[in-house]
């Protein structure tokens, strides 16, 4: 799928939350959102991410910015995951990788020499009218949120 560049108009998009609601773009009308996708709860790569952002959660808030991670997972699963980590953001579940398709952050992997189709770990900052204010791609796990709040909450 295609990458989605700053000034684009983001795609709608509704899934089941953690909490068994659903959640859709509509609802975020208005608002900002840093939107994180992540490959599968409790891996270390994805715990380090969300809890980076969980740490910045406040600085995100006070700058007027929603966070929302999204992955495959099933919503039982993100719960878990949301509690054990004290996560203060809804958690998206997306298994059949259609709003990661949306958004270009599904595609060709590499791991150990083969080649499969997954998660790109990607983040996509939307402002209040919808469009994308900033986007990264195929990014570390590892200090990813330090340089997203660098661009949206200096």
């Amino acid at each position: 799928m295609s990458r989605l560049e700053i000034g684009d108009s983001v795609p709608g998009f509704a899934a089941t939350s953690d909490e068994g609601e659903v959640l859709s773009l509509e609802g975020f009308a208005g608002q900002k959102l840093v939107m994180y996708f992540y490959p599968k709860a409790f891996t270390s790569g994805c715990t380090t991410e969300s809890c980076d952002f969980r740490d910045r959660h406040e600085v995100f808030a006070a700058a007027g910015y929603d966070i929302v991670g999204v992955s495959p997972d099933q919503p039982g699963k993100l719960a878990e995951f949301r509690a054990e980590y004290q996560l203060g953001f809804p958690l998206l579940s997306d298994p059949d990788h259609a709003i990661a398709e949306a958004y270009g952050a599904w595609g060709l992997k590499k791991n150990y020499g083969k080649e499969y189709e997954g998660i790109i770990r990607s983040t996509i900052v939307i402002d209040e009218s919808g469009a994308v204010e900033h986007a990264w791609y195929n990014v570390r796990a590892k200090g990813h949120a330090e340089r997203v709040q660098e661009a949206v909450a200096p």
